[in-house]
């Protein structure tokens, strides 16, 4: 996330838009990497900034990185975005799991950060992850 975030501070489209991207599904260390603070600058015009189930700290950021990138935050980023965290899919890291949700109810393996689950006790105890916890390479 930080090679990403070094990349957006130069202008790179596509990784400011994927740095965004996981800012606001609050993928693996991104919100950690990509806050701006005060660095933002200029507000989102009004309504853009409603409806977003993100802290308002983080949907400053990823509106920055999207207007560093040059995309329009107003047509399809944000939207997109929203979309794609409301979508209900099967996100729980463990292949048995049937759980459809949210992505923001699926928590984040404290020891790896990488993996979601909805049943990681589970996972772990048949050596799912625990086999690969803190091996992937992001």
């Amino acid at each position: 996330m930080q090679w990403t975030r070094n990349a957006a501070e130069s202008g790179q489209v596509d990784s400011c838009y994927r740095l965004a991207a996981h800012m606001y599904l609050d993928l693996p260390y991104a919100r950690e990497v990509g806050p701006v603070g005060e660095a933002a600058g200029v507000a989102a015009p009004a309504g853009v900034m409603e409806g977003h189930d993100v802290p308002p700290d983080v949907l400053t950021s990823v509106v920055h990185w999207l207007r560093i990138g040059g995309l329009n935050i107003v047509d399809l980023p944000l939207a997109e975005f929203r979309i794609e965290a409301l979508d209900g899919a099967k996100y729980c890291g463990n292949d048995g799991c049937e759980v459809v949700g949210l992505l923001k109810d699926f928590k984040v393996c404290p020891q790896c950060k990488t993996a979601r689950y909805a049943c990681q006790k589970a996972d772990w105890t048949t050596g799912g992850h625990k086999a690969t916890c803190g091996t992937a390479v992001y």
